[in-house]
Formats: C-alpha cells, structure tokens, sequence
C-alpha cells in the first residue's frame, strides 16, 4: 500500500494529493472534487502513513486498519461515514475491538470510513491478490515444457485408434516378414494523532 504524497489537512474535509512543494507552500488536489488549492506553513497538514489509532495497547497505524478494511470488503467500499452512529461504532469495533472509546471521537471514525471510501474509489487502495495466469498462458507453458503430449484423448479418438492398432494387426499376419518394431509414444485513522485537536 503506498499512499506517499496523501495527507489530510485541519479544518478541511477529505484527503489531499500534494502536487508540488516549495519552501513555504504546496499546491494540493482535493480527492472530494479534484479542486487544487495551495496550502501554507501555518496549515496543520498530516501524511496519512504517519497518522494513527488510539487502542488500549499500542497505537495502531492508520495503513493497517485501511487493510483490514479490504479484506473485510474484499477491496470495495466500506459503509458510508453519513451512517448513524451506533452502526459505524459497530463496524469500527469489528476492526479494532480495543480502541480507545474515550480518546477515539465519533468524528474520528467518520474520518476513517469517508478517507477509506475515497481511495478505494481513487484506486489507491488496492487487495492484495496473487498474479493469476490466463488459459493462453497456462497452454504456452505447458507446451513449453512438454506437459501437453500424453493428454487423454477427446471423445472417439480413443476407439480410431483402436481400430488403427487392429489395421497394424493384420498387416503383420499378411506378411510375418514385415519389421515388427511398434512406434513409441512419449508421455501452477483516527484518532488522527495529529496533535492535541480533537474531532466533533
């Protein structure tokens, strides 16, 4: 999962792309509407691989429980963070059992599911899935390797070759001195720890 370059700035909804950077200033993209806008130094702006979630153990990593989310969801969206409270607190108690009800806001865990939403639909959250080999593929290779001779016969090819084999037969009894030698056939979020502002 990489989401270098996406950040999340106080006072602004959704999350941002940076575009460029200079000294003082960047210009950033909105993923709600795709407005670009600078931002300044006196901006709060807080990368998303660096924000974390308050749990009763150790701060869990805002990345991890974007992952979590697309397993469950098996890479699609989530519910929408315009749900009613208690079903977000449900699904958000599915994904981190200990998180800190105190220190976790309900605006927080509106964050997670609307950002979350977001990149999946900006292709930035993508399920990790093993690369899969088409037919053609499948059939280069195996000819590649030789595994395609000895496959079992279609339907019927089985009884003319029978028939062949017979023809064979009474070609070597007509005439005993014929070579008799047979043929061979060879055989795989937040609480966005961004500082001491909390959500409402």
């Amino acid at each position: 999962m990489d989401l270098k370059g996406i950040v999340s700035i106080s006072g602004r909804p959704g999350v941002f792309k940076i575009i460029s950077q200079g000294k003082n200033s960047a210009i950033v993209e909105s993923l709600l509407d795709q407005k670009r806008s600078p931002i300044f130094a006196s901006e709060k702006m807080s990368a998303i691989e660096e924000i974390s979630i308050y749990t009763l153990d150790e701060d869990i990593k805002l990345t991890i429980v974007f992952e979590k989310l697309l397993a469950k969801h098996a890479g699609k969206e989530s519910i929408s963070h315009k749900a009613d409270e208690a079903e977000l607190r449900a699904n958000f108690s599915d994904l981190l059992p200990n998180y800190d009800i105190e220190r976790v806001y309900l605006s927080d865990i509106k964050k997670v599911f609307q950002w979350y939403n977001l990149l999946v639909n900006k292709g930035l959250l993508v399920l990790k899935n093993e690369p899969t080999e088409n037919s053609s593929e499948v059939e280069a290779k195996k000819l590649a390797e030789g595994t395609t001779e000895g496959k079992k016969p279609v339907k019927g090819e089985k009884k003319s070759a029978a028939k062949t084999t017979e023809a064979k037969k009474s070609v070597k009894s007509a005439n005993p001195k014929a070579n008799a030698a047979k043929p061979t056939v060879s055989k795989k979020a937040p609480v966005v720890k961004t500082g001491s502002s909390r959500g409402k």
